[in-house]
């Protein structure tokens, strides 16, 4: 028996949806003004007549006909479909037992084969793609994402399911293929930017389209792939969406990852479903417009085509959904490359030149001012690390307010504040230089204003004091001092009157200061202690620590 679902978005026309059955469709032509819309697969009935629609349904599923009548009023489509995804049907061999929803977003990535996984940030879009291809055996796979996102993966598949990943590098370059050969490793892992360099051969006309693309024999031995941050690809002009509908063509497995797969208007799935196969789907890209990319906006019909996506390859669950089975808070480390690494490797040196000298100072009067002077250099090489994470910063909010959820940044360096003002002007700030008033004025827009999304503040203003419980997202673009300055800005959301789950998420520049500075931090959370004392006495501690770390990476 199959489900009835009824349309009443609008007042001019009700839409009634069944799944193929000769018996439905015989009573369903006998409502007045009832009309067939083959291309849809779709019944459209003039609202005038939504009686006979209500005795329609009262009498399907009286003589079993069908199995229940679901009313889909706008915004109800996500839950409803939500309540029907089947449970997880298959064993596996995880790490970690998935929680109950995502049990189902993992049998509907294996159901459905070339889907959507558009759950909201922080419900585990990645644990639930790399338990499908573990539970599918779809190996080799590939993975495409944003390059601070490439050690996480790769990290992840060793967490969850045991198995190495590698990351492509010059190293492996056009030597990667042997290790899945040899059964050494059989996953894969590259960013957007260098889907060319590893996978496309030449062009073979001066436009790069799907036609002239030449891949390199290597891309046809994958058998699922996996693309995060899929709204990356809602370009067609983007010369890697192309590179990688390519790539999918013939793929069994398609998992496109992203909590935002529409930013602009509808016209931004079109791309991501040819990536996935799907367009023909929805009757071609013609029909698709047709439907539903008319009006000034450039979106229409939005509750039937998010109805159409869940049937055939999307799902999405946002955490007022599944609250009740998350954790309160979780952090995740986002390892991004530096973009100024010629001038942070200077710096280092120059410091590991300093830390020399102030180890085998041994006046006391000499120590003092020789404390001043390193806490400049070690703060000089911070400003760097954090320069230089600044355009994976960047990318990451914009993700985020883009997908119209609210964040909130927290730095050390007023030059990062700055930064992130100039970039998105609808930001407001907290910060030493703010008045008391302007600071209050920010936390009440951040809290009470819809449009107000983005909030910057550094630590020693914005990490007490305040609640920010309108966000349930916190960005540390930098890291401070102490494992407790770090509890206490995640305390800003994660707080009474926080309603989601709150995801804190921390840039870490690989091979940087940063590293050391996290050491520090997880060992206080481990041992439950906190630096403590006068600034001088943690100053000192500081560059102790530091020296020690030089010691030992650089054999001082």
């Amino acid at each position: 028996m199959n489900d009835i679902y009824v349309f009443s978005k609008d007042k001019q026309t009700i839409e009634l949806r069944f799944d193929s059955s000769p018996a439905l469709a015989y009573y369903a032509q006998k409502i007045p003004s009832a009309i067939y819309d083959e291309d849809n697969r779709c019944w459209y009935i003039d609202t005038s007549y939504s009686m006979f629609v209500r005795e329609f349904c009262d009498f399907a599923t009286k003589r079993r006909l069908a199995r229940s009548v679901i009313n889909m009023e706008e915004g109800d489509v996500a839950k409803t479909m939500a309540d029907l995804m089947p449970d997880l049907q298959y064993p596996y061999q995880m790490k970690m037992d998935p929680y109950d929803y995502q049990r189902k977003g993992i049998q509907y990535m294996l159901d459905h084969k070339r889907t959507f996984n558009g759950d909201d940030m922080g419900l585990g879009k990645t644990f639930q793609s790399i338990a499908a291809v573990s539970i599918a055996k779809a190996y080799p796979c590939l993975v495409v994402c944003p390059a601070a996102m490439k050690v996480t993966w790769m990290r992840e598949f060793m967490k969850f399911i045991g198995k190495n990943a590698m990351i492509l590098d010059n190293s492996n370059k056009d030597t990667w293929q042997r290790y899945f050969e040899t059964g050494t490793c059989n996953i894969f892992i590259t960013n957007y930017e260098s889907v060319k360099k590893y996978f496309v051969k030449r062009l073979a006309g001066k436009r790069v389209t799907t036609k002239n693309i030449i891949l390199d024999h290597r891309a046809a031995m994958f058998k699922s792939v996996i693309i995060d941050e899929s709204h990356r690809c809602k370009a067609s002009s983007t010369h890697w969406s192309k590179y990688l509908e390519k790539i999918c063509d013939g793929k069994e497995y398609i998992f496109l990852l992203t909590g935002t797969p529409i930013v602009i208007n509808n016209t931004d799935l079109i791309q991501q479903l040819k990536i996935l196969q799907r367009l023909d789907d929805f009757g071609g890209i013609r029909k698709f417009r047709e439907r539903y990319c008319s009006g000034p906006t450039g979106s229409s019909n939005m509750s039937e085509l998010n109805y159409r996506l869940w049937k055939t390859c999307y799902f999405r669950r946002d955490k007022s959904l599944v609250l009740k089975e998350l954790p309160e808070k979780t952090r995740q480390y986002l390892i991004v490359d530096i973009t100024n690494r010629k001038e942070y490797d200077t710096a280092e040196k120059d410091l590991i030149t300093y830390l020399k000298k102030y180890e085998k100072a041994d006046d006391e009067k000499l120590h003092k001012a020789m404390v001043a002077l390193a806490m400049v250099q070690i703060n000089s090489l911070r400003q760097l690390t954090a320069r230089g994470k600044m355009q994976e910063a960047i990318k990451f909010i914009r993700d985020v307010i883009d997908s119209g959820n609210k964040l909130i940044v927290f730095a050390f360096h007023k030059h990062v504040i700055n930064e992130i003002v100039e970039t998105f002007p609808g930001c407001v700030t907290v910060t030493g230089t703010d008045s008391q008033e302007k600071k209050q004025k920010a936390v009440d827009a951040f809290q009470n204003d819809e449009n107000c999304k983005l909030i910057a503040l550094n630590y020693k203003s914005g990490g007490v004091g305040i609640t920010l419980t309108a966000a349930s997202r916190i960005l540390f673009i930098e890291f401070p001092w102490t494992s407790s300055d770090c509890e206490q800005s995640e305390c800003r959301a994660h707080r009474n009157g926080q309603k989601n789950a709150v995801d804190c998420y921390y840039l870490l520049a690989r091979n940087t200061f940063d590293e050391r500075i996290l050491d520090i931090i997880q060992n206080e959370r481990r041992d439950a202690s906190i630096v403590t004392g006068a600034p001088n006495d943690t100053e000192e501690k500081m560059i102790d620590l530091t020296l020690e770390y030089y010691k030992t990476k650089h054999k001082l």
